[in-house]
């Protein structure tokens, strides 16, 4: 009995001493409300414990609001800083065939994609197929690209479309195809007398790209590549 009342009275002199440890524990406070409760009986309510127990609900939910804002900032800025860079890297080389091969090479490394392909529509398709083509590009049949954004169905281009795929088109990523598993499409306005293009951005990552995902930044990265391709073909 007497270590009892002795280790008693050294957690009452610590208490005493400094009340904020118990006051600032959850835990502890929990169990000294619910014993409380406990003491009252079945046909007692203790307000002051049904509002703390709704003050410490509201605590958590903003809680986790606070760490959510917090990751959704962190992602933003670095979503930021990687379309930055991408598109510093676009504006350096001298020659076409250097700014082809980037796509594939630095720029869709810092974008942390697999695939990005610039697609181009031609009148005269068959024959630009036969000729060499860089492996960055690809030239289609005129109506082919928006028929592929589209999925087939009868309604205007959008700037951009962001999609999870069951099975993409070899067509735009070659032997890559079978691995993409989500793309972002971006529409070109590639300048009067010139027909619209498309740069495909495909990712193994089925999450990396899907429909409730928000374009801010894509559609900079857009207007910026598109603006580039008009200087390379005038």
């Amino acid at each position: 009995m007497s270590k009892t009342a002795n280790a008693l009275e050294n957690i009452r002199n610590a208490i005493m001493s400094d009340p904020d440890v118990i006051l600032e524990d959850r835990a502890v406070m929990k169990a000294l409300v619910a014993a409380n409760d406990k003491n009252l009986g079945g046909n007692v309510i203790d307000l002051r414990g049904v509002a703390m127990e709704r003050l410490e609900e509201r605590f958590d939910r903003l809680e986790d609001t606070h760490r959510n804002v917090i990751a959704a900032a962190y992602e933003n800025l670095a979503g930021t800083n990687q379309v930055q860079r991408a598109v510093l890297s676009l504006m350096e080389p001298g020659e076409f065939d250097d700014f082809l091969a980037l796509l594939n090479g630095d720029v869709a490394s810092i974008m942390k994609v697999d695939r990005m392909m610039l697609c181009l529509e031609s009148a005269h398709a068959d024959e630009s197929a036969a000729a060499p083509q860089h492996d960055s590009v690809r030239i289609f049949a005129p109506g082919f690209l928006l028929d592929y954004q589209t999925d087939g169905r009868n309604f205007a281009s959008r700037f951009i479309t962001l999609r999870q795929n069951s099975e993409a088109s070899p067509a735009f990523y070659g032997d890559k195809a079978q691995w993409i598993q989500s793309e972002a499409l971006i529409t070109l306005d590639l300048g009067p007398g010139n027909r619209p293009g498309m740069l495909a951005i495909g990712s193994e990552d089925p999450h990396r790209f899907h429909p409730n995902q928000g374009t801010d930044l894509l559609t900079f990265f857009g207007g910026v590549f598109e603006r580039i391709m008009r200087r390379w073909l005038a």
